[in-house]
């Protein structure tokens, strides 16, 4: 029977295939978009039965061409939160998430969906209510929507419906990216062209590089989908952060240290690197002023409720597995 992986060349997307052919699943199906033709390379060491383009996909998918499906993981979405076209946002991301959801209720065909911490924005707590959700924007705002969507059809669904709200992801296969790729991703590029790293002052209350996300590794967001892949009677929308809100000084820390000791170099403490100019302190963008999420820190009740016992992986654990598989790849 086929699994179906939407977003399948992007950066989550194409993790979660490479960790379904490590448990010998090779029947899936991928679907994605490659004008941007360089995403190719995050499938190349990935098993598939067959590739779809997402046009020609939705059509096949609603007339059931593709017989029994196991699952439906659907990652492909728009995740630029400076794109101003809302209403390809919206397309992309709340319509078209809408037909497939309909179209695994009425084939009873579990769906496991990507959803984001964007929802939430300006606020301080990070459980999933509703009072607590106030995207900044029209990405935050096709995640919000979709969200209350689901939220409707939840009570009547005979089939899985499970939404994960994922925080700050980092990890491999996301240099197509670009500007929107991680934190980690960037610094590790930029330590080796510069030889520092740049950080945002002190904005909003927060001294300089101590603004807080949630990091989460990709590889902690696979363990999830699939622990909800395994236990198909588990259904609603779940924070998937760490439960730990750890500053950007730390995200700079680990690369560089990482990077150091791949050269047979000590580690260094925060303060040695500021004083050797390692880090750098930048002035915060006037553009990003109102539109900036200073601190994230995921409730992680519900997900804890919902069976998954496993611990999270640290920045500095997640940062130094990434950064070795980043310098595998030079």
């Amino acid at each position: 029977m086929t699994l179906i992986v939407t977003g399948a060349a992007g950066f989550i997307g194409s993790n979660l295939i490479h960790a379904l052919n490590a448990r010998g699943e090779r029947d899936i199906i991928a679907v994605d978009h490659l004008t941007r033709a360089d995403k190719f390379k995050n499938l190349l060491d990935c098993e598939i039965a067959d590739y779809f383009d997402k046009g020609e996909f939705t059509e096949r998918f609603t007339s059931g061409a593709f017989g029994a499906v196991r699952a439906l993981f659907h990652q492909g979405a728009c995740s630029d939160t400076m794109e101003t076209n809302g209403r390809y946002m919206m397309d992309n991301n709340y319509r078209y998430s809408g037909t497939l959801l309909e179209t695994c209720l009425m084939q009873r065909i579990p769906f496991l969906y990507a959803s984001s911490a964007a929802v939430y924005g300006r606020s301080e707590n990070f459980a999933e209510t509703r009072a607590c959700e106030r995207p900044l924007n029209i990405y935050g705002y096709s995640k919000f929507l979709f969200d209350q969507y689901v939220r409707r059809r939840l009570p009547y669904a005979h089939s899985q419906i499970v939404g994960l709200r994922y925080f700050n992801v980092y990890g491999p296969r996301e240099a197509h990216k670009g500007g929107m790729a991680s934190v980690a991703f960037h610094h590790f590029n930029e330590y080796r062209a510069h030889g520092r790293v740049q950080l945002f002052g002190e904005y909003n209350g927060y001294a300089a590089g101590l603004q807080m996300r949630d990091f989460i590794s990709v590889e902690d967001v696979v363990n999830v989908n699939l622990h909800f892949f395994d236990h198909r009677q588990r259904s609603g929308i779940f924070n998937l952060g760490t439960g730990r809100a750890q500053p950007f000084n730390d995200v700079a820390a680990s690369v560089i240290n990482t990077l150091r000791a791949s050269e047979g170099a000590a580690p260094v403490t925060l303060e040695a690197l500021v004083a050797q100019r390692k880090i750098e302190y930048i002035p915060f963008p006037d553009a990003l002023r109102g539109k900036y999420q200073c601190f994230t820190q995921a409730d992680l009740t519900q997900l804890r409720g919902a069976g998954y016992e496993a611990p999270f992986l640290t920045v500095q654990q997640g940062v130094e597995h990434y950064v070795l598989w980043l310098i595998s790849q030079l």
